[in-house]
This record gives structure tokens, sequence and C-alpha cells, in this order.
């Protein structure tokens, strides 16, 4: 099963471009600034937005296409779609919400309500909110119930709007496990999270001002962004680690002092120009410094990323003139610096 996306689709003056996009199976993470058409794709692959011109194939089936006359309606694909604003049934009760895709499938209320108990269990509401109407809920608490919602019905696609958003620091680490083990063929995964693009995405996809501007695996779209959005936000650094207090020790030892406490398994997440490289051992006890092993420099005008190796996959984004005048070539030992103010604790 593949979902292949060629055409376009205009909202209002503006236009969304996609030429030749097929996103493969497994999880595939949309991202870009705001406004530049992530919501849009992820509509139009669900089928709540028309394409102007083009063709949008979901398997075997064509779901859109203008010019032969084809669009198959939003229920009759095999879509769920977790929004960003959730679209909860109001005058539904929690339950019944969840139950909804699964009673239009054809489930009876028996089974359907079964399988909604299940993924309300599992997307953590213990049963006292299970009566209850979406207006007597937390925003966290709605959130849970619109995945729950969009995954009852196991849809072969997958669509996801910044689905943590919501939801505290708590949840997240169970909810995004629980995207990541969804039974769909395709995810689509809209978000502005490098945590979530780091430990979910397969593959990742940029958009920039209404176009794909990148597309492919997480290195290679590092290596050649399509945008400066992109470069900056592909700059984000994420190690996972086990926090005690103001330590955050990482599975190769390397141990980074935060500015909050926090316990148990977190992401240390900080940006490639918080980094500070240094030939020499830097001088001082307020930074985290370790020496590491680089692997590649990439220059970009004025601008040098440097990818350093173990002990931890870290980007460093200096001046070109810095990168000459410190002698960075692959295979230099070099230390590493960063101020535990830089650094944010994401569970």
């Amino acid at each position: 099963m593949t979902v292949l996306l060629d055409g376009c689709v205009a909202r209002s003056g503006w236009m969304l471009r996609v030429d030749g996009l097929e996103i493969g199976e497994g999880v595939t993470a949309v991202v870009g600034a705001n406004g530049s058409g992530k919501t849009t794709l992820g509509r139009t692959v669900a089928g709540l937005d028309r394409l102007a011109s083009g063709r949008l194939v979901i398997g075997d089936t064509v779901a859109d296409d203008p010019a032969a006359r084809v669009f198959v309606p939003a229920h009759r694909r095999s879509v769920g779609m977790v929004f960003q604003d959730h679209r909860l049934f109001g005058h539904l009760r929690v339950i019944d919400n969840v139950a909804f895709g699964l009673r239009r499938a054809g489930a009876d209320r028996a089974a359907a309500r079964r399988r909604a108990r299940e993924m309300l269990d599992r997307v953590g509401l213990d049963s006292e909110t299970w009566s209850r109407r979406p207006a007597a809920l937390s925003g966290g608490q709605r959130q849970r119930v619109a995945i729950a919602r969009a995954l009852a019905p196991e849809p072969g696609v997958l669509i996801v709007d910044e689905p943590l958003a919501s939801v505290d620091s708590s949840g997240r680490a169970q909810l995004r496990a629980l995207i990541g083990e969804s039974p769909a063929r395709h995810t689509l995964l809209i978000t502005h999270d490098p945590v979530d693009v780091a430990t979910l995405a397969r593959q990742l996809v940029v958009l920039d001002g209404g176009a794909v501007a990148g597309r492919g695996s997480l290195a290679e779209v590092t290596a050649s962004p399509g945008c400066e959005w992109a470069a900056t936000f592909l700059g984000a650094n994420v190690v996972p680690g086990q926090a005690q207090g103001t330590a955050v020790t990482a599975e190769t030892g390397l141990v980074l002092t935060v500015a909050t406490e926090a316990a148990g398994p977190v992401y240390v997440t900080f940006p490639a120009h918080a980094v500070t490289l240094h030939r020499d051992r830097p001088a001082g006890s307020a930074r985290n410094t370790w020496q590491a092993e680089l692997q590649r420099v990439d220059v970009d005008g004025e601008r040098a990323r440097v990818h350093l190796g173990a002990p931890a996959e870290v980007r460093a984004d200096v001046t070109r003139r810095s990168a000459d005048e410190l002698g960075l070539c692959p295979g230099l030992t070099i230390w590493a610096s960063v101020k535990a103010t830089e650094l944010t604790v994401v569970t």
C-alpha cells in the first residue's frame, strides 16, 4: 500500500503544490513553519480538502482526481485524523466519541463500546471520564480522547496534527509510544517537536511556502534541508538519557548537567548554535564539556554545520571562519561544550 499525491490545493487565494510525493510505510514527519501547508496536506489526504488539480492515490484507490471527476469522501477512506483542536462531538459522551467511527463502519454498539473502552484505557483515561462530555474535560484529556477515536478503527492511514501539544509531560511518552506502535500502514505526523521527529519518524517531509522543500530520511534532509527554517529546526540536538535531579546520563555514559530537576527517562534538547567547539579543553565549570570525534563538516555560505560522534551524536553550528581557524575536518578529536541553561528536558 502506498500514498501518492501529485497536485495542488487552493484555499482562499493560497495554494499548496505537491509534486510526486510518495508517502512510505511507517511514520512520516511533516514539518515546516506556520502557514507552510502542513495541516492542508493532512486534510487533503483525509478527504477534508479537495485537490484543485492533480491526483491522490491511496493504495489501489484513486481518492481524488478532479480531471476524472473522482472524489472519495472522508468517511469512505481508511484514514483516521487527530486534529489540533480535537474536533470532538460535544453532544456525545467520551465513550461514544471513540465508538463513533466503529459504529459508522458497521460495528454493533456492544462491540464498538468494547473497543472504545480498550482504547480509552490505552491512552490513560480512567473509567470516570468515559461518561462525561468533552466540555467537562481538560485540554489534555480531550487530546487523549481524540487520539483514541482516531486509532480505534485501525485505519490504514493515520494523520496526527500536533498530537501532544495539549498533553502534560507525564503522558507524552505514553502517547508517543502509542502513535509509534499504531497498526496504520502510513502515519503522517505533523509536528513542531524535534523529539517527535527524532524518536518516531522514518522519513521527513519539509514544507515551505506551500511547496515541498525537502524529503527523505532524517539524515538526508538534515544534510540538505531545503530552506532556512528547516535548517534551524533540524539543528536541534536530541539526547535520550536517565534523569536524576539536575543530572542526565545518556546511554553512552555522558552526563549532562541541566538547569531543571527531573527523574526517569527523558530527552535533552538543545540547538546546534548553543554548542561551542574548542581544540583544547575549555576552562571553567559552568558548561557541560566532553570530547568527541568530528564526523563531518557541511559548509553552506558563511555557516558550517559540524557533526560530532560518540559519546553523543550532536550537531554544532559555527561560522565558516571559526571552522577554518579550528582546522575542523573529519577524524579530528574536538572538545564540545554547552551551558546548562541552553538545555531543555523533555519527557
